[in-house]
């Protein structure tokens, strides 16, 4: 079952990665500015912010399998009205779908692992999980570039019948897992009470973390393209080899290192050495010159990213006990307010020079670190190295 909740995240991520080479020239075609583009790229995340709280909770109460399953079926719709589309409007509504398929997917399958995996094989899956999700952006660019030498619309018509099938394969072949759930506890929690869990200290610095690694993660990556096309001249095959590239380093990191640096260091110490590593390399972006220096960074940027949200997954899903579906959907929660702000931002700051939205992602890089620096393990859930 593991390999086909990984399956459905390669998909769902294959899908956002396809548009990362093609962006230039949809941009080029419907005359839209860098600011325009920042808010597509923040509709999706916006609708994801919207209904992720709901989504953690309908998890828990519905269960993993059906909420995947609508995940895929409401991915594959948007795909395909994306590649149909040739208005801003319809581009707009496609993404609102890709937002509320991404914020069904990601509680699901996070929820679904751990109720399979004990503490000792989680930090390996959810390595796996990471994995699976830069994976689909090895493949998304590199096939989105390819296929759109044969039409702009054709890479999305790919990942819609991808989402179908994944979809089709989920109802089949997946089962519930089953949930345990503890006494006095119940995993039906009110909005309010929600907010409220939120705000405790053992979740909230962890979430603050997600918060801003995702922030200046948005604000960098949904402008490499561009900025690579204004810059250098970047075709859509050089910006899927950069992205492929790095996708694919990255892809390697989780799967080969990230279990051990995470049982070495914990998670804490990973993620403030990441966030070290992810502010050298992205303001290297802005300084690097050649087109091999320029590869050269992109292909290592995503490492330090890559490293941080499994380490800080690790830790929730260490730490929430029975409430893992809420976890999930809060995490998702924070990670779509990020890729809400950081497009906007990043797109507004584009359009007065190319620059800025790298500088403001390694400004935030140095708050994460800061506030990294002053997360602590909560009493009674210190880390214990288990090698």
């Amino acid at each position: 079952m593991l390999y086909l909740l990984l399956l459905n995240l390669f998909i769902a991520f294959l899908g956002i990665g396809l548009v990362i080479p093609v962006l230039p020239s949809i941009m080029n075609d419907l005359s839209i500015s860098g600011t325009v583009v920042g808010y597509l790229t923040a509709a999706f995340a916006l609708t994801q912010l919207i209904v992720s709280p709901f989504a953690g909770r309908a998890v828990d109460r519905f269960g993993r399998k059906i909420m995947i399953v609508l995940s895929l079926i409401l991915f594959g719709l948007s795909e395909f009205l994306f590649g149909l589309g040739k208005t801003v409007e319809v581009l707009f509504f496609s993404r609102v779908l890709g937002g509320m398929s991404a914020a069904f997917n990601m509680p699901a399958v996070t929820a679904f692992i751990v109720d399979i995996t004990n503490l000792d094989q989680r930090p390996k899956a959810l390595g796996y999980m990471s994995a699976a999700i830069n994976t689909g952006f090895i493949v998304g660019p590199g096939i989105g570039g390819f296929l759109a030498n044969f039409g702009i619309s054709v890479p999305f018509f790919a990942a819609g019948i991808l989402g179908g099938i994944a979809a089709l394969l989920s109802q089949l072949l997946l089962k519930e897992p089953d949930r345990t759930v503890e006494t006095g506890q119940t995993t039906e929690t009110s909005f309010k009470n929600s907010i409220k869990k939120m705000f405790m200290p053992k979740f909230f610095n962890a979430f603050l973390v997600i918060l801003i690694s995702s922030l200046a993660l948005a604000a960098f990556e949904s402008f490499f393209s561009l900025f690579a096309d204004h810059k250098f001249a970047f075709t859509p095959n050089d910006i899927a080899i950069a992205v492929t590239g790095g996708a694919l380093i990255g892809a390697i990191s989780q799967v080969l290192i990230f279990d051990r640096l995470m049982k070495w260091l914990g998670e804490i110490k990973l993620v403030q050495i990441s966030f070290i590593f992810s502010a050298v390399l992205v303001m290297a972006v802005t300084v690097v010159q050649s087109y091999w220096l320029v590869m050269l960074v992109m292909f290592t940027v995503f490492i330090g990213f890559d490293l941080i949200r499994p380490a800080v997954t690790h830790y929730l899903t260490r730490v929430a006990g029975n409430e893992q579906g809420f976890v999930a959907g809060i995490n998702s929660f924070f990670t779509s307010l990020a890729n809400v702000l950081g497009p906007i931002v990043g797109g507004i700051l584009f359009d007065i020079d190319i620059h800025y939205p790298f500088y403001f992602s390694t400004v935030v890089i140095i708050a994460g670190l800061v506030i990294g620096s002053m997360w602590k393990e909560p009493a009674g859930k210190k880390f214990t190295n288990p090698l």
